[in-house]
């Protein structure tokens, strides 16, 4: 009867040890999954604002005033434009 006292009492033990282990690790696994949740969050934000950032600095408006106000670059109009004529070039060799 003490044999059979002592097993029930060592497996009541290592019954006791693996339920607190299990615990600690589903415990470690709920915060690692919080973090991974608060990252996803995170980068989710990021991305929509550089989604906004991306949109705003392609806007025709914003390029129209940078390229007037920061490169000093004017409209073309045509008594501004220069049209170059170049004589045609004379086939070489003996073709005719």
């Amino acid at each position: 009867m003490a044999r059979m006292s002592l097993f029930f009492a060592m497996l009541l033990m290592l019954s006791a040890i693996s339920l607190v282990t299990s615990r600690y690790h589903s415990r470690q696994l709920f915060i690692e999954l919080d973090r991974s949740n608060t990252l996803a969050n995170t980068l989710d934000t990021d991305w929509r604002r550089l989604q906004l950032e991306r949109a705003e600095l392609a806007r025709n408006a914003r390029i129209d005033h940078a390229a007037r106000e920061d490169l000093k670059m004017i409209p073309v109009v045509p008594d501004r434009t220069l049209y170059l004529h170049q004589a045609p070039i004379p086939a070489v060799g003996g073709a005719q």
